[in-house]
């Protein structure tokens, strides 16, 4: 299991999340659940994943697969041309000299309302956007739940007969020039929820530890750092009750309109960070019991 959270504040996004994965209790390894994209100046893009670990590394490979293009990094992706659509199998004769003749001509050769006429260009089917060509964040959200669900559907009943899931869920945040920063909330299914200022923050994962911190004190006209110390004992306190969440812990701060991480760090499990915040966290909460109103019958014992 896995425990990531971000927040969105006035003054930009803030991310956070553990590495903690686990397949039983004799097996526990540490992967990153933060991956940061900055496919061209533009825009940048964290995703943070959690679930099935194949599924969430098979949508980063395709992610970074269609970042690179076929050739490798640095090459935009191929667009399909009317001669590679189109290219006859072996052994056709009539597709082979529709080929030879051209598509267009062989087409105005089939319609003698068309003779003496160029026929136009068959329109190609343009390919859904992608981290590359999104104008707007939730077309990259969509896109990630496409790959999400294309990964999951080939082991999704293989899973189930043995019992187990290959479902994952990510939260997708970042900016694209022009528009304003967000979130999304995807789901395994491949649809998507946004963050607003009545829900500024999502969760993912095992999420039901470390919500109390953030309904109470989370509202969106905190400070990048305010927010990073309030994600961060989100994750110290679910860890304290659950531990299949835990370090390192990694954080990551996203200025509003900057495209550019200010400040990414990660705290190993003996960092002071994480220790000296659980202290003062845990000191604030018996503080408060002690200030709580007393009961009826201790203000006036028998």
């Amino acid at each position: 299991m896995t425990y990531c959270v971000a927040f969105l504040l006035d003054a930009g996004l803030v991310f956070a999340s553990d590495s903690r994965t686990n397949a039983g209790v004799d097996y526990i390894s540490s992967y990153s659940k933060m991956h940061v994209f900055q496919p061209a100046a533009d825009r940048l893009f964290v995703l943070l994943a959690a679930g099935n670990l194949a599924t969430t590394q098979a949508v980063l490979n395709r992610i970074q697969r269609d970042l690179h293009g076929p050739a490798g990094p640095g090459t935009p992706p191929a667009t399909p041309t009317l001669s590679s659509a189109f290219h006859p199998g072996p052994g056709s004769r009539n597709e082979a000299r529709a080929t030879q003749e051209g598509t267009l001509a062989a087409a105005a050769d089939a319609s003698p309302a068309s003779a003496g006429a160029t026929a136009p260009a068959a329109p190609c089917a343009a390919a859904p956007p992608d981290l590359q060509t999104a104008r707007y964040l939730f077309e990259a959200a969509d896109y990630v739940g496409r790959i999400s669900v294309a990964v999951q559907e080939p082991f999704a009943s293989q899973m189930q007969q043995s019992g187990g899931s290959a479902q994952a869920s990510f939260i997708l945040g970042g900016q694209i020039a022009g528009e304003g920063h967000g979130l999304f909330l995807i789901y395994p299914q491949g649809n998507a929820v946004m963050a607003t200022r009545d829900t500024p923050f999502l969760q993912i994962g095992e999420s039901k530890y470390g919500k109390p911190p953030l309904d109470v004190v989370g509202h969106c006209g905190l400070s990048l750092e305010d927010a990073a110390r309030l994600c961060l004992i989100s994750q110290v306190v679910t860890r304290r009750s659950n531990l299949t969440v835990g370090p390192p812990f990694e954080l990551a701060l996203m200025p509003a309109d900057g495209l550019r991480i200010s400040r990414r760090i990660k705290l190993d499990k003996d960092s002071a960070e994480i220790s000296r915040s659980m202290e003062i966290w845990a000191s604030c909460m018996q503080d408060g019991l002690r200030r709580l109103p007393r009961f009826a019958w201790e203000e006036d014992p028998l």
